[in-house]
């Protein structure tokens, strides 16, 4: 098969929805990186529970008492409808909650199960000592920027919301905040390895639109994880390591070239 069957947007789309699967088993075939996803891991857990726990108190002790009630059969149509769109709200709130603080409190963590990741492919691990003082530096300079993304994004989701109010804008919302929702986690997640490297955004940006669908199909893969139950508690490190994996693959020209043929 040739390269230039093999590269379109279908393929790469596939490829890239598959890496955040495929780091289950390259976790699983390097043992030295358990100990580097036990916190991540533990962080997974308690975010994930303490969510869904506030997301079942939103839904019946907030939501439920706002449904409607009654018996005629347009108001049995109502309440379903409603009951519907509480449980998505519900969904989203819960994603939404769980994806953005387990980013920003993972973040430190995260950047060095990247590196060690970028190791293990390059076959050059790193060679610097651990010294707490400079990991605590490091960690704070990372929840800064963690904490400038997670803002820009949360003011861009309130400004898309002005759009359920107009004729038809809940169909725009729901795409377009989906498709928001992947382009941050292609962000999220392949800037461990950018910021490590002391690259820019520009830099970040330059590659991810570089690789569309592949970006695209790493997001949406990313997504489907948090939708499996128990795979989600391994959501974060299964993004990060996925995400090195890829951009390691395909850093460069060079780099796609070789991958497809």
């Amino acid at each position: 098969m040739t390269i230039s069957i093999k590269n379109n947007p279908i393929s790469n789309f596939n490829r890239g929805f598959f890496y955040p699967f495929r780091a289950a088993t390259f976790i699983k075939n390097n043992p030295p990186l358990f100990k580097y996803i036990i916190i991540p891991f533990i962080i997974n857990v308690i975010l994930l529970s303490v969510t869904v726990y506030w997301g079942l108190y939103f839904f019946n002790d907030i939501v439920v008492n706002y449904i409607p009630q009654g018996e005629a059969w347009y108001w049995v149509i109502l309440t379903y409808f409603l009951w519907t769109v509480a449980v998505l709200v519900t969904m989203v709130l819960v994603f939404f909650c769980f994806t953005v603080s387990g980013s920003l409190i993972s973040s430190p963590f995260n950047d060095l199960l990247s590196e060690k990741t970028e190791g293990i492919l390059t076959g050059i691990p790193s060679d610097e000592p651990f010294i707490f003082k400079v990991f605590l530096r490091d960690a704070l300079q990372t929840m800064m920027d963690e904490s400038k993304k997670i803002i820009i994004f949360i003011v861009l989701m309130i400004m898309l919301l002005f759009l359920n109010l107009l004729p038809g804008g809940t169909l725009l919302y729901s795409f377009l905040s989906i498709l928001l929702t992947v382009f941050f986690l292609a962000i999220e997640y392949t800037g461990y390895v950018f910021y490590r490297k002391h690259l820019t955004f520009k830099d970040q940006r330059s590659f991810l639109f570089s690789q569309k669908f592949l970006m695209l199909g790493f997001g949406f893969g990313v997504m489907a994880v948090l939708t499996i139950p128990f795979f989600q508690f391994f959501c974060i490190p299964l993004g990060v390591v996925g995400a090195t994996r890829l951009h390691y693959d395909y850093q460069s020209p060079e780099s796609v070239t070789k991958k497809l043929s």
